[in-house]
């Protein structure tokens, strides 16, 4: 119906008309599938939560004598930093803690600070202390140095995440007589609460459930910025049993996802720490779907109360990879505040903020109608994309038994 690069002639012209993962659910409801397809030129989606597999490169820059960091250490206020890439290449992860910091040794622990608030301030503006080791070479004389670093002086910043975005994901709940806390927040014995992590029908690989438009090279809104994805995330697992809308009834695709740190926002990139689990970074992802025909559009009108997710208990059946689950409910139930499991009336709660999920996804429409941001052809599918790409199932195994 309809082609990428003719959708970007649109946005050129001023002409293009948008609508967001809500919206086209209004639309077709009221006028179709056809009609609204053919009215409507892109839809845009957006989620907003902790996203572990997260982190940033840089390039320190030479210091005077040089330094060769690589082979050596390196800390950014205190939170250790991968150098063993090159003499001033470093890359920070978002969970990485300071050594001095207790972890659970007094459960549950705080975990106050780490990788994900260095992201976070650097982007804030922030000075950051840089320590640094390094031996000695002909070329690189220094042995040690320690300086204030700011964002704006650094040769390049990037953020680079490795698995962002997923497309669908348990709800955590717990079945044991104690507190349990986890990567899905803190789950009350006895089915206290269930918890949740997914815009349900904002989230954008919901919303192209088999990747039709959604691949290498697609450009995307990240951290307030223009991003793109540049990979299948680690753990993509396309293979799960899917509704007949496609949508996966567990945990399947992800993104690995990259972008200019210097141009994004705080407002969407936040550290987040986590009671007795860890430290994290809160990512903003905003991915724009172009309705390439009829069947592109029924896939993004999708519904919350079409999306499904499977219910875990965390407290055995998780830890130990035992592939069971306690049933199945869709994101309207979750989003009413309380669910039934095993018969019992359990509150529920989310981990990602729907809020600023629709927020980006109306930044995204924004941009587009002002000519700001123009979509990108994807030079690539993702694995499992309708494109005939075979993928293997990810494994649902340990690599060893004790």
């Amino acid at each position: 119906m309809r082609s990428i690069k003719e959708i970007n002639e649109k946005i050129k012209k001023g002409q293009v008309v948008v609508a967001t993962a809500e919206e086209i659910i209004d639309l077709v409801a009221k006028k179709g599938v056809a009609k609204a397809s053919r009215e409507v030129d892109v839809v845009t989606t957006g989620t907003f939560g902790p996203m572990c597999s997260s982190g940033a490169y840089f390039n320190i820059g030479h210091s005077k004598p040089r330094i060769k960091v690589g082979g050596g250490s390196c800390k950014l206020n205190d939170i250790p930093a991968y150098c063993g890439l090159a003499a001033t290449d470093i890359f920070l992860g978002a969970t990485a803690l300071p050594d001095d910091d207790p972890r659970n040794k007094v459960f549950p622990g705080e975990f106050k600070y780490g990788g994900g608030h260095v992201i976070q301030e650097l982007v804030s503006g922030k000075d950051i202390r840089l320590e640094a080791t390094g031996y000695a070479t002909d070329c690189y004389p220094r042995k040690k140095l320690e300086t204030l670093i700011n964002i704006r002086d650094l040769n390049e910043a990037v953020l680079l995440n490795i698995r962002n975005c997923y497309q669908n994901y348990n709800v955590a709940v717990n079945l044991s007589d104690k507190m349990l806390y986890t990567y899905m927040g803190a789950l009350k014995p006895r089915l206290g609460n269930a918890n949740y992590c997914s815009a349900g029908q904002l989230s954008p690989l919901l919303k192209d459930p088999h990747y039709r438009t959604i691949g290498i090279g697609t450009r995307i809104f990240l951290g307030g910025a223009s991003g793109y994805i540049i990979w299948h995330g680690t753990q993509h697992n396309p293979a799960v049993k899917r509704k007949d809308n496609g949508t996966p009834e567990a945990p399947a695709g992800t993104l690995a996802v990259i972008g200019d740190l210097k141009e994004m926002n705080p407002r969407w990139l936040m550290g987040s720490s986590m009671l007795g689990y860890g430290v994290s970074l809160s990512v903003g992802i905003g991915v724009p779907i172009p309705l390439l025909d009829e069947e592109v559009c029924a896939s993004a009108a999708v519904r919350d109360e079409e999306i499904y997710a499977r219910i875990v208990d965390y407290s055995a059946a998780y830890p130990q990879m035992a592939p069971e689950s306690l049933g199945e409910v869709n994101y309207a139930q979750l989003k009413s505040g309380k669910i039934i499991v095993n018969g019992s009336e359990v509150p529920t709660g989310a981990l990602s903020s729907y809020a600023k999920a629709k927020e980006i996804s109306q930044e995204l429409k924004s941009r587009i109608q002002k000519g700001e941001f123009f979509l990108s052809e994807p030079q690539a599918p993702l694995p499992g994309a309708e494109s005939g790409y075979t993928c293997r199932p990810l494994k649902e195994r340990p690599f060893f038994s004790p």
